[in-house]
């Protein structure tokens, strides 16, 4: 199945010359998103994590359904602010300012295994902020999927673990 088919592109969102791809029209086609996680789910397989985390907000509709599938845990990753309890953050330089994201301090213990899941891939600042934030606490980042890749802004460079997507766009 190709699943570039269900994702629908929406111009000049969430501003003008913005080209946004979108998985809702995915989701939406239960067909194609149990094919997507069955995809997602033989690559996170390889990296046998103990701990599946979906970055803020797309990358938890992707790593909640895999953790279950797969028998493993699942955290979160948000804005600063957005958790309960003791949290511990990372602040990154964003191309005009920066942005902070947290995790639960208890959400990973050291020596862990966690895998980073989120529906795109663009610049990765923020995928590799949360390989940072989950290596700051001792955690092993194992690898990174995503469903998208914008590979024509080399967002997996940035990455130092290994990174697979289902879907690229070129331009």
């Amino acid at each position: 199945m190709d699943i570039k088919k269900h994702i629908r592109a929406i111009a000049d969102f969430p501003k003008p010359g913005i080209l946004f791809y979108d998985i809702s029209s995915l989701l939406a086609q239960p067909d194609a998103w149990q094919v997507t996680l069955g995809r997602l789910a033989r690559i996170v397989s390889e990296y046998q994590p103990d701990l599946l985390a979906g970055i803020e907000s797309r990358g938890f509709l992707v790593a909640a359904p895999l953790a279950s599938r797969l028998g493993i845990g699942f955290t979160m990753v948000r804005k600063k602010n957005k958790l309960p309890g003791n949290t511990i953050s990372y602040t990154y330089d964003l191309e005009y300012g920066s942005d902070t994201i947290e995790i639960q301090a208890d959400a990973a213990k050291p020596g862990q295994r966690v895998f980073i899941l989120d529906d795109l891939l663009a610049t990765g600042g923020t995928m590799e902020a949360t390989a940072e934030l989950f290596d700051n606490v001792g955690a092993k980042v194992v690898g990174s999927a995503c469903i998208i890749e914008l590979a024509f802004l080399n967002g997996r460079k940035r990455l130092k673990a290994p990174f697979s997507s289902l879907v690229t766009y070129d331009s």
